[in-house]
């Protein structure tokens, strides 16, 4: 079976996340709360559970019960070994998505659920587009710089692709104001974020190129001369294939007429009554 193209780094990218701050992971927070508010609302104790992540710090803090485990492209965990399996802001520099959510799903015993967030195709629309147009603008061409990450409808197929049952796929959006576009770009260098494609030109940056990408951003700046970002974190939800899962009843096998539940007359293709 032929591989994936590769799309990170990994060397980079784990330099990337040593050097982040912990106080600029505000992302991170906001899914860890958003999950732990998820999870409330199930009607199940779950007494396994793995984090898989590239900040086993924080993540860890969160879930201490939990055994936490790299994004590796092979992730140690064990096949059937955990009743909940929470992929945690690390799906969108993974090479292989599909590969990484049929682990998940592998290292799930029957009926046990997954949640991963995720940074979703809405996220920094306008600093990648800024920095395209100042790269062409600069040096007359364009380099992978801005990870490309999926829309939410795509990400959420990739559950069903993995094998998940009751797949959902929703957003949250959160959009933070910077003093400038360098101010910005400094935030996801923070994060851990920063540049880790493959195919990445291994030289800096251009100057220039950051200054009229910022100056193009500042050029839509608000009344208070602050910029707005927008940051999109995309959850998916499915559960492990499991023996007592509601189940959909084969076509034809119906025992009501849906006319009848509503109090309707039910109608032909010619109009007439049946």
């Amino acid at each position: 079976m032929a591989q994936p193209p590769r799309l990170t780094d990994r060397k980079a990218l784990a330099r990337n996340r040593l050097r982040a701050s912990r106080d600029a992971l505000f992302l991170h927070a906001q899914a860890i709360d958003e999950i732990k508010e998820r999870l409330s609302e199930v009607n199940r104790t779950f007494t396994a559970p793995c984090v898989v992540t590239g900040f086993p710090q924080i993540w860890g803090e969160a879930f201490p019960e939990a055994k936490v485990i790299g994004d590796d492209e092979v992730l140690g965990i064990e096949e059937g070994a955990h009743d909940l399996v929470i992929h945690g802001m690390a799906l969108h520099w993974a090479s292989d998505p599909v590969g990484q959510l049929v682990q998940a799903r592998r290292g799930l015993a029957p009926d046990g659920l997954f949640i991963g967030a995720m940074l979703g195709g809405e996220t920094l629309a306008g600093l990648r587009a800024a920095l395209a147009e100042a790269e062409a603008a600069e040096t007359g061409g364009l380099s992978p710089r801005v990870l490309p990450m999926g829309e939410i409808r795509d990400l959420g197929a990739l559950l069903q692709r993995a094998g998940f049952v009751l797949p959902v796929a929703d957003a949250l959006p959160l959009e933070v104001s910077y003093s400038g576009g360098l101010a910005l770009m400094r935030d996801l260098r923070a994060m851990g974020e920063a540049n880790a494609m493959e195919a990445r030109l291994r030289v800096p940056t251009r100057r220039a190129v950051l200054l009229r990408a910022a100056a193009a951003l500042e050029a839509g700046a608000t009344a208070d001369g602050r910029i707005r970002a927008l940051f999109e974190t995309v959850f998916l939800t499915g559960w492990s294939p499991g023996p007592n899962q509601p189940q959909p009843l084969r076509p034809g096998s119906a025992t009501a007429r849906l006319a009848d539940a509503l109090g309707t007359e039910e109608r032909g293709e010619d109009g007439g009554k049946r």
